[in-house]
């Protein structure tokens, strides 16, 4: 290679640093200003959180207990990075792909437009389940372990720690919300060509223990978490087999019109 390719291949090169430098300078913009925000609302969005909580026991017995001084306000920096990143999500995800989009051809950016599109969508799903069904079921059954008021034995109370619920809570979202994107990471490869339905099919067996192990990971040790997170995932498998047959049926109808049109 002569100097003057050398020299020549430089200016590219500098061209995609000098515009990954101005990506990553709004993601993390956007995710310091989402920081601020939520830090200066952390209470509000902490109870919010904690409704599930205030409505399985009731306003006049929601206790949520902080055994160390700090233990509130690391909390509320923990909340509000957490919410920034929900938050940013968008900007980053849209970052991302403004960088890599002058790369793709036409039809592989509209391809990838709409996965862009239904990740924060299918997050949201996973959120809502656990904020409307998974924590109340949780809480529910970790209340009726109480012994109160009982004669004759030890009393046993949940006090569970402000720090201990927003680290369940957060991590049952992001859990649900990742497991959540396995329609679209299966869509996608369906779309592409690595995958079809019919090796969906023949995978369903080995689908079932991946997504049990899966949910035993991500979730926290306890059963009532691990089956609220495998029974939807199993669900968006067999609706990925689905939505991939579709595509498969109309790439073939499309294929076949292509055939069957007169040649210029």
């Amino acid at each position: 290679m002569s100097q003057e390719d050398i020299e020549a291949t430089k200016a590219p090169l500098m061209d995609h640093i000098i515009e990954l430098r101005g990506r990553l300078i709004r993601s993390i913009w956007a995710f310091m200003a989402a920081f601020l925000v939520c830090f200066y609302f952390s209470r509000s969005i902490y109870n919010i959180l904690t409704e599930p909580y205030v409505r399985v026991v009731g306003a006049d017995k929601a206790t949520l207990i902080a055994t160390h001084f700090l233990e509130q306000f690391y909390t509320n920096v923990r909340l509000s990075m957490f919410g920034a990143l929900v938050i940013a999500f968008p900007v980053i995800a849209t970052q991302i792909y403004r960088f890599i989009a002058p790369g793709l051809y036409k039809h592989e950016r509209q391809a990838f437009l709409p996965y862009l599109i239904a990740t924060p969508i299918f997050f949201v799903f996973g959120a809502a389940l656990v904020y409307f069904a998974v924590m109340p079921l949780l809480i529910r059954f970790s209340v009726s372990l109480q012994q109160v008021n009982t004669p004759g034995e030890a009393t046993i109370e949940l006090l569970p720690k402000v720090s201990e619920y927003l680290s369940l809570i957060m991590t049952l979202i992001l859990a649900f919300g990742v497991a959540f994107q396995l329609p679209v990471v299966l869509t996608l490869l369906g779309q592409v060509g690595i995958i079809d339905s019919a090796w969906l099919v023949r995978m369903r067996r080995y689908a079932i223990v991946a997504v049990v192990g899966v949910a035993a990971i991500l979730t926290p040790p306890d059963l009532i978490s691990m089956t609220t997170l495998a029974l939807p995932m199993l669900a968006l498998y067999e609706g990925a087999v689905v939505a991939v047959r579709w595509m498969e049926k109309r790439r073939a109808q499309e294929e076949a019109k292509a055939k069957a049109a007169p040649p210029d």
